[in-house]
């Protein structure tokens, strides 16, 4: 019996998660969590197989709590599900240690197919996403700018990107914002640029709200 652990912020999203996964004879959920801490915190008491992470959740992002995880659990596949597209994350959150990578648009059946896959070790995008993926994970050429940010601040940054306020950011990241406002500073630092109107250009320009 696989052994899945599911973690979002959303209950709704977590019993639609768990129906699927249940529908299978060869699968169970074993526990949940609706943010990050709550994760890290279940783990140490709940063995499982694979975890199901959300990479948008209050608190401590899922691109930290995937990194907690790798550091206590290295031999634990972790399939992230996101809103977010694949060419906006994926890259990043493999490179991260993550077993897999799929959007919440996707059918029932791709869950079911990528929960297999990665408990045999492999790893998870969608077919139209592998091809670029390989190429982006084999690269050798010049980081992009974006590449250069933290985890964190790649977050704030696409958040920024599609028109939100700071306080907004930091109500959706349960941060304060005094220190949403000191990541865009270190972005704009970073990336050379001067204004949101300068973010949203290169987000547009390098597919990251696509």
């Amino acid at each position: 019996m696989m052994r899945i652990v599911i973690a979002d912020d959303h209950a709704i999203v977590r019993h639609g998660l768990r129906q699927i996964v249940e529908d299978e004879q060869d699968m169970c959920v074993v526990g949940e969590a609706g943010n990050g801490e709550e994760l890290v915190a279940l783990l140490r008491q709940q063995p499982c197989d694979i975890v199901v992470l959300d990479v948008s959740m209050p608190g401590a992002s899922g691109l930290d709590v995937l990194k907690w995880i790798k550091a206590d659990h290295p031999r634990l596949p972790v399939l992230i599900l996101s809103i977010h597209p694949e060419d906006q994350y994926a890259v990043r959150v493999l490179r991260s240690g993550a077993a897999g990578y799929m959007t919440k648009d996707s059918a029932p059946e791709e869950l079911v197919k990528a929960l297999r896959k990665v408990s045999h070790g492999g790893r998870y995008v969608s077919e139209a996403f592998a091809e670029k993926l390989l190429l982006e994970l084999d690269s050798d050429g010049e980081k992009k700018v974006h590449d250069t940010l933290s985890d964190r601040e790649y977050q704030v940054m696409c958040s920024i990107a599609r028109g939100r306020s700071v306080a907004q950011i930091a109500e959706e990241l349960s941060l304060s914002v005094k220190t949403i406002s000191t990541y865009r500073t270190r972005i704009l630092e970073k990336t050379k640029l001067r204004s949101n109107a300068d973010i949203i250009h290169y987000a547009i320009q390098n597919n990251l709200l696509s």
